[in-house]
């Protein structure tokens, strides 16, 4: 999710259901009092679980 991949995307790439992928990100939603996904992506960069690509990657 942080990488900017969709639940169908997430989905596919962890082989779950779409309805999985949304009750996990629901619980996320609220062990972290998250409002939004944009706050799980905020929190999961700050715990170091995901780094900003280099300049060189974005291309």
């Amino acid at each position: 999710m942080a990488t900017g991949l969709s639940n169908r995307d997430i989905a596919e790439h962890l082989h779950l259901t779409v309805g999985t992928v949304k009750t996990h990100i629901g619980h996320l939603l609220a062990k972290l009092r998250a409002r939004d996904r944009a706050q799980l992506v905020i929190a999961a960069y700050e715990a170091g679980l995901v780094t900003s690509p280099s300049r060189s990657d974005r291309r």
